[in-house]
């Protein structure tokens, strides 16, 4: 399984993929707006929104490239590995 996790904090971007590797899902992390975000995003599986950290354009492209690609979204407002660990949890069991 893919997930592209979108915000986040810098410092953190190792561990959630630790996290990621954990549950045996290939991660991307985006903490900062890139310029060719759209095209770097693909098509993953799940997208993880962490919404304190995000900037809105970069939601708005994340949620464009979702919508066209009929990819789940999740949303949290902490961008913990607590909350990172819960949301996958949650989706894959």
């Amino acid at each position: 399984m893919s997930v592209v996790i979108i915000g986040g904090n810098e410092r953190m971007e190792c561990q959630y993929r630790e996290i990621c590797r954990k549950y045996k899902c290939k991660a991307k992390v985006f903490t900062r707006m890139a310029g060719n975000l759209k095209t770097q995003i693909g098509q993953p599986d799940l997208i993880i929104l962490f919404t304190s950290t995000v900037a809105h354009k970069m939601v708005h492209c994340a949620l464009r490239e979702a919508q066209r690609h009929d990819v789940r979204v999740e949303r949290s407002h902490s961008a913990s590995a607590s909350a990172l660990d819960g949301i996958l949890r949650e989706c894959l069991g």
